[in-house]
């Protein structure tokens, strides 16, 4: 005979939100995914009624609820929009009364989430084509270093059988030039070492980047920080992790104008796809600030190398960025809208499994 507990284990590794509600609608259980979608906590939820569970939600899902008690009949809804968490999220909707001598005993509730589809597909085409144009990249890169070479290789013997100082002047230009662009391609071709990975805490990295930055800013920018203390050390290499999440917040600066307000934030993300992987637990980083927003011809472009909004800027910074995490399996993703920018860096924690 299972065992309530063994119940209970099971429904926590389901990737759809179990919830159950006596009959007078009282949320009595819920399940692990289901604490993601309501982003709060079982301890928190249960002893809810399904009035205050969905009071600013679609109408249809607690008038479906109520229907499926009175009818003692199973109903199926679709597309439903849940708004308990910050961003809303589109839903399937199915619930099925569980009988006791015929009476409705408690409603068993599961929510599919919509949206989640919809963003593994986003990210596995964002992915596809990050590693098609560092491939491009990397090609032409190689392509112009082998001419580049030979040039400045040609101007070190010129310049050695010049004796006219104002001659060697052109060839010193030369070689200084040939240098420059040599830097830039190895910054294109991005990190050229693996990650010396250790045991960090996520916190310390982005403290560190927060102080670089303030620093570096106008005193009349604000920096803020709103931290998960729950989150457990994770397996990384600190400083190419403080390199990627310093590109993400300088950019943060040099589109804020010098006022406004930059938020480093950090939350743990349960049951979290990465690609075509899954992970029990992954990190996420948001780098939020409250600048112009970035221009919607600019979202699908901006990780690629030499992509940039500003005319003094390079296009390298979260090119390299999104390449030194994803040497950590991780992710970075963008959502933008005037007024408010969020940089997400995903960063799993552990093995994936299927």
């Amino acid at each position: 005979m299972i065992s309530k507990i063994m119940y209970k284990r099971m429904l926590d590794h389901l990737n759809t939100a179990i919830l159950l509600f006596n009959r007078h609608l009282v949320l009595t259980y819920i399940n692990t995914s289901g604490e993601i979608l309501f982003a709060d906590s079982a301890h928190h939820l249960v002893g809810q009624s399904a009035d205050e569970l969905f009071k600013t939600s679609d109408p249809a899902l607690l008038n479906n609820l109520k229907q499926s008690l009175l009818m003692a009949e199973p109903l199926v809804d679709r597309a439903l929009t849940l708004s308990r968490v910050p961003n809303n999220v589109t839903t399937n909707f199915s619930a099925t009364p569980l009988l006791v001598k015929e009476k409705v005993h408690e409603i068993l509730v599961e929510f599919q989430q919509v949206d989640t589809h919809i963003r593994i597909s986003k990210e596995e085409q964002l992915l596809t084509q990050q590693n098609t144009a560092r491939l491009l990249v990397r090609g032409l890169a190689h392509e112009i270093k082998n001419p580049l070479g030979g040039l400045r290789g040609a101007a070190q013997l010129l310049d050695l059988e010049l004796s006219d100082p104002e001659l060697k002047e052109y060839t010193q230009i030369i070689i200084n030039e040939s240098d420059r662009l040599q830097a830039l391609l190895d910054k294109m071709l991005g990190p050229n070492k693996l990650p010396n990975k250790k045991i960090i805490n996520i916190h310390e990295v982005l403290e560190r980047v927060r102080q670089l930055v303030q620093v570096e800013s106008s005193k009349s920018l604000q920096f803020k920080s709103d931290y998960d203390p729950s989150i457990p050390d994770i397996y990384a290499d600190k400083d190419q992790l403080i390199q990627a999440i310093l590109n993400i917040a300088r950019n943060a600066v040099q589109a804020m104008d010098g006022k406004g307000s930059i938020m480093f934030k950090t939350r743990i993300y349960r049951h979290m796809n990465i690609g075509r992987k899954r992970y029990k637990l992954a990190v996420k980083c948001d780098i939020i600030d409250s600048g112009p927003g970035i221009d919607a011809n600019m979202m699908t472009q901006i990780f690629y190398p030499m992509i940039t909004g500003r005319a003094e800027g390079t296009g390298l910074g979260l090119s390299i960025a999104q390449a030194l995490i994803t040497q950590h399996n991780g992710l970075i993703e963008c959502e933008s809208q005037p007024g408010k920018t969020v940089f997400s860096v995903f960063l799993p924690m552990g093995v994936a499994h299927d």
